[in-house]
């Protein structure tokens, strides 16, 4: 664990990177806030058993064609999850045709997918606009160097010129810094999130099938 020092180190070193940074610095740190709860909060919230549950699924998966589905039914009650909300709708509205039925169940998909997708344009807003605010940052930088050498002169400004070029330094590090964790996040999410839509098509497709099918007769 971190000491009472050490924790006061990393935060002086925090305070002594925004000070030389700039003022393009603070929209970045808070882009950096932003971002990290929205990587921390989809990567609770597209977790498996928070979308598909082994048992449901599994439950799905073993429904015999025409058999009743009461032990899906069962499940649906006692979750609160994506493929019980689809399972759960599915099985309410039996009575009605099959196509009537896949129609709403389609709609209420696509509603539960958009859900998984929050966030996630938040995460590619981020990725685009931290290079930016970095860019920003060097352009501001060179600013005050080339401001500063045509006013005085070279030999003169060395310590503003060397000011100019951390400035422009600290604020690209920055915008590249957050861009680059939010580009991996929002690809990791987008795809498990795809994965997720496929798994949830083909189960959802599965069970409409079996409850639309009549048994079987028995063989003597």
């Amino acid at each position: 664990m971190l000491s009472q020092a050490n924790l006061s180190d990393v935060f002086g070193s925090a305070s002594r990177f925004i000070d030389a940074a700039g003022i393009f610095i603070y929209p970045v740190v808070l882009c950096s806030i932003i971002g990290l709860a929205v990587i921390l909060e989809r990567g609770f919230a597209l977790r498996r058993r928070r979308i598909i549950p082994s048992p449901l699924a599994l439950a799905i998966q073993n429904l015999g064609w025409g058999e009743s589905p009461e032990r899906v039914e069962k499940l649906c009650q006692n979750q609160k999850t994506v493929l019980s909300r689809l399972a759960r709708s599915c099985l309410q509205n039996i009575t009605w045709s099959k196509f009537e039925n896949t129609e709403a169940l389609q709609v209420k998909a696509r509603a539960e997918i958009a859900q998984l997708e929050r966030g996630l344009v938040i995460l590619e807003i981020i990725t685009g606009i931290g290079p930016l605010l970095g860019l920003l940052g060097t352009l501001t930088g060179l600013i005050t160097i080339f401001g500063n050498v045509g006013a005085h002169g070279m030999a003169t400004q060395g310590a503003a010129i060397a000011h100019g070029i951390s400035e422009a330094l600290h604020t690209t590090l920055a915008g590249l810094g957050i861009a680059v964790p939010c580009l991996v996040a929002h690809s990791i999410y987008s795809r498990r999130v795809e994965a997720f839509g496929v798994e949830l098509e083909n189960l959802c497709s599965d069970l409409l099938a079996k409850i639309y099918t009549e048994a079987p007769a028995p063989e003597y």
